[in-house]
């Protein structure tokens, strides 16, 4: 089973995956397959949105006679990634709350009386 990823999620795995090094397109892509379903097609609005937000520097650099082009993290993608993650850390514990309540005793709940 695979959860869908959301349009702030998409971008603070991409943000995440780019402070690791500048990397174009298709590597990209293929770095962020490796861990969730993705296609090229959604991840180039990502790239879009993300560098038109000033999140991202975009360049070219010749490649066996054509140009890649390149997207690397800037200082605001930094600060965005920064509040993804502090934001990601509270949602995940509420969604490991809930679905390990049971197992950790927590919740109670009425289910039980009879």
């Amino acid at each position: 089973m695979t959860f869908p990823l959301g349009a702030p999620l998409l971008d603070a795995c991409v943000l995440g995956v780019l402070t690791r090094g500048d990397a174009y397109g298709y590597s990209l892509t293929q770095r962020m397959k490796e861990e969730v379903e993705l296609s090229e097609s959604t991840l180039y609005p990502v790239l879009r949105r993300l560098q038109q937000a000033g999140c991202l520097n975009v360049y070219d650099r010749p490649y066996q006679g054509r140009n890649r082009r390149y997207y690397a993290i800037t200082p605001v993608g930094r600060t965005l990634l920064s509040g993804y993650r502090e934001a990601w850390a509270e949602y995940r514990g509420q969604i490991e709350r809930l679905l390990f309540a049971e197992e950790s005793g927590e919740g109670g709940g009425d289910h039980d009386k009879g």
